[in-house]
């Protein structure tokens, strides 16, 4: 456990003051109204603004901090390089890189009572660290980012309790900048003679990078990037000769550099900060001469979307035991006499069908093929006898596989049904009324295959009832037994509804589009049946985050949520989601109001294969004023 000082510099606030904008021509002239006591800064190596004017400085063998008059407030004899913070209740949590060790360092900085405080370092790192920066995350947790100068890099997360890593990224070698925008999740990377690339700083996102500032003759940069400063909606960089300052804003998904500011050349700056200020944007330029305060022009970019909320799992599954694009979708199987018995069903395309239980524990491997989607009934007459089948798609060979659950939740495989379908996907279940049971299995070319699951001598079969067709790909579906609705996933199109009584048919309605709620690919589809109302849970894969809709005309969209880090349980997020269902079922604990399982894409803490998350209903109906 690490001290009570380095709790309370965990808790989060906002950031430090949010800067301010002035519209028009950008600038590069002197401040006359500097907003840094300059003449106390002028061996600072490198500085950064603190709330109530206060200044932590950078010097050779030491950390200074400053009030806003320049009077020395602490100090600490440390030999030290990089430098970053962000803003906690009673000042700042910094972190240094330790010269004489060549390790990470906390400090707490405490600008109430005027106090530096050296806080447990970081395990010694397996590689050199060149590059460092701090980020706080939608949950208002804080990240560091470790750079080696062969491209190796680590993000940690930070904790009450401790360090955690979270994974382990590929980024440009010989980087010695970055900084993370905290409102976009973006982190900067500066490539020396190359330039500046953005990554994802969420570990749950898609590992991606994107352009920001490439050298000629691949973009407008004359030298190489140094220093970087995350702006309001974009970015600040100085480029290595020290000569020129270049902005660029973040506008409709793209990177626009803005006219280049050519730096006196008295100053030849080597690094760069931001300086508060109440109505300008002010940077800080080191060079040759000292510190100097410079201002610019800067337009305000417009406000983003509302944060989703984020909810934490409770537990997750053990891995599958194969790597990359494995685990895909989860059927939850209800104990007829003690639910806390239950069972979660999950598919490893790569594998066959697992069962987990309630705490995520393996039951049981089923080694049956490269199984995709999977779906469950329980209490299902069929010839005289009550069944819980469960039903999942074998790309193998394009055939349904129908599987036994007994009453202890232990499944066995009773029946390989061919489908006729060339590339056989998705798969869900319909109990009709009038009992038996019935499938909607769909192939990638947009054809649906209505089935009737079939027993006769103790042989189990399917009858063809019928096709449906859409305009492109599927895979999630799900259907409302009670009313007799077949809730379809287009991925690039959206979701659709259309009657699941093959004698009784209607045409597909378009129940919500791809667009800015729903974002593609429309994946998972299942219903939480509640005592007032059912909801249709969606898993929109190209936001990470989850859609709730009410499952009766006219289909209301309630909220959407994403799920996060649980650190205390050392359990990571979710992203790229397949798969998912949800029960209503009280199956005690946390989960007394029921439980949602989603699969997760990319499993963090530490990077490993997929698994599965689940998520307490309860706490999706607080965040979302679910009835």
């Amino acid at each position: 456990m690490l001290p009570h000082p380095f709790k309370r510099s965990l808790t989060y606030l906002a950031l430090l003051g949010p800067l301010l904008w002035a519209g028009g021509s950008a600038s590069s002239a002197p401040s006359r109204q500097p907003a840094a006591p300059l003449a106390a800064m002028v061996d600072a190596s490198a500085l950064m603004a603190l709330p109530q004017g206060s200044w932590l400085l950078q010097q050779k063998n030491s950390l200074r901090l400053i009030d806003a008059n320049g009077q020395q407030q602490a100090t600490l004899a440390l030999r030290s390089k990089q430098l970053d913070l962000r803003a906690t209740t009673d000042g700042a949590l910094a972190m240094v890189l330790d010269a004489d060790h060549g390790r990470p360092q906390a400090i707490r900085v405490d600008t109430r009572s005027g106090q530096l405080q050296a806080l447990p370092a970081l395990p010694d790192p397996v590689f050199g660290i060149e590059a460092m920066c701090l980020y706080r995350d939608a949950q208002q947790a804080l990240h560091l980012f470790l750079i080696g100068k062969d491209g190796q890099a680590e993000q940690w997360l930070l904790r009450d309790s401790g360090y955690l890593l979270l994974r382990r990224l590929a980024l440009p070698p010989g980087s010695e900048h970055c900084r993370v925008d905290d409102a976009s999740h973006t982190l900067f990377v500066s490539e020396p003679g190359f330039g500046v690339w953005a990554y994802n700083a969420d570990g749950e996102d898609v590992p991606q990078r994107q352009p920001v500032l490439l050298r000629q003759p691949y973009g407008p940069l004359p030298a190489g990037p140094a220093a970087l400063a995350p702006l309001p909606g974009g970015l600040a960089v100085l480029s290595e000769d020290g000569q020129t300052l270049h902005l660029l804003q973040h506008q409709r998904q793209q990177w626009r550099a803005l006219p280049a500011h050519r730096l006196p050349q008295a100053v030849d700056a080597e690094t760069l900060a931001l300086a508060p200020h109440p109505s300008r944007l002010q940077l800080l330029l080191r060079g040759k001469n000292g510190w100097q305060l410079h201002q610019q022009g800067w337009r305000k970019a417009a406000a983003g979307a509302t944060p989703l909320p984020v909810l934490q799992p409770r537990h997750q599954t053990e891995p599958v035991a194969r790597l990359g694009d494995a685990a895909d979708d989860p059927a939850i199987w209800v104990h007829p006499g003690d639910a806390s018995q239950s069972r979660v069903l999950g598919t490893n395309k790569k594998q066959g069908l697992l069962a987990y239980d309630l705490q995520g524990r393996q039951q049981q491997l089923l080694e049956v093929g490269r199984i995709n989607n999977v779906d469950l009934r329980q209490r299902v007459m069929l010839d005289g006898q009550q069944h819980d089948l469960a039903l999942a798609t074998r790309r193998d060979d394009n055939t349904l596989l129908l599987f036994g659950i007994d009453s202890s939740g232990r499944i066995s495989q009773l029946a390989s049904i061919p489908t006729g379908l060339d590339e056989v996907y998705g798969v869900c279940l319909y109990q009709p009324p009038q009992g038996g049971l019935e499938a909607f299995v769909n192939d990638k070319d947009g054809r649906y295959l209505h089935f009737r699951i079939t027993l006769a001598g103790g042989v189990f079969g399917a009858q063809r009832l019928r096709q449906l067709q859409l305009a492109s790909q599927p895979e999630g579906c799900v259907v409302d037994d009670r009313n007799g609705r077949l809730f379809i996933g287009e991925e690039k199109r959206g979701i659709w509804v259309t009657s699941a009584d093959a004698a009784h048919a209607t045409p597909l309605q378009l129940v919500m589009p791809v667009g800015r709620q729903l974002v593609a690919d429309v994946e998972g589809l299942a219903l939480y049946h509640g005592a007032a109302r059912s909801y249709l849970l969606v898993s929109s894969q190209g936001n990470n985050s989850y859609l709730v809709l009410e499952a009766s005309p006219p289909y209301r969209y309630r909220g959407a949520f994403r799920v996060g880090i649980n650190a205390g349980a050392g359990i990571d997020g979710t992203s790229e989601t397949d798969g998912l269902d949800v029960s209503s079922a009280d199956f005690g604990g946390p989960y007394r109001h029921g439980m949602l399982v989603v699969q997760d894409g990319y499993k963090r803490m530490p990077d490993g294969p997929q698994n599965f998350k689940y998520i307490a209903w309860q706490d999706i109906a607080t965040a979302l004023a679910l009835d």
